[in-house]
């Protein structure tokens, strides 16, 4: 058994049209979606073998929020080539994990993140589902359980949607 937890990096910040994308960090409402997806991990006792988090400015930031509030460290690695990879591209670095792991968390961007879930995820029409499909928001968070051994087996609709969990699920909308 295999769990994956795609996180999409928060809310960045646009205000500054000279900043490269690579480099916008994230804004106000992005830092403390953040740090209500830390807490909410650390409320549920999550906590994945290894994050994968891609090396942009924002999905730092992200992990760096998550990280302060959950209660023991997280190995890392930053990968430029998370970097706004699509969907096929993140399933083959998934699938050269090592073994050892039993569950890891990737950070990284849409649309390939969302493409990813929804591939991975069989559509059984319940309602994280449909969230899911209505629209992957930044700092949301999906869950996925496949019956696998191995991560080179995981494969398209190999997988069950145990959760779906927005940041405004868990922030007060204002």
């Amino acid at each position: 058994m295999k769990t994956l937890y795609l996180l999409r990096h928060a809310k960045s910040n646009w205000r500054d049209p000279t900043v490269d994308d690579f480099d916008r960090p994230l804004n106000k409402r992005g830092r403390s979606a953040a740090t209500a997806m830390g807490v909410y991990l650390a409320e549920q006792r999550i906590a994945p073998s290894q994050v994968l988090c891609s090396s942009s400015s924002r999905t730092r930031e992200t992990l760096e929020r998550v990280q302060e509030q959950l209660a023991t460290p997280v190995p890392v690695r930053f990968e430029k080539g998370l970097y706004l990879a699509e969907a096929p591209a993140l399933l083959r670095r998934i699938k050269r994990l090592n073994d050892s792991l039993s569950s890891v968390m990737l950070i990284a961007h849409s649309p390939g993140l969302t493409h990813l879930a929804l591939m991975l995820a069989e559509d059984d029409g319940q309602p994280q589902r449909q969230k899911l499909n209505a629209k992957f928001s930044t700092g949301s968070l999906a869950v996925i359980e496949a019956e696998v051994a191995h991560w080179a087996d995981l494969a398209a609709q190999r997988g069950r949607l145990l959760t779906f969990v927005r940041p405004r699920d868990l922030l007060e909308v204002g």
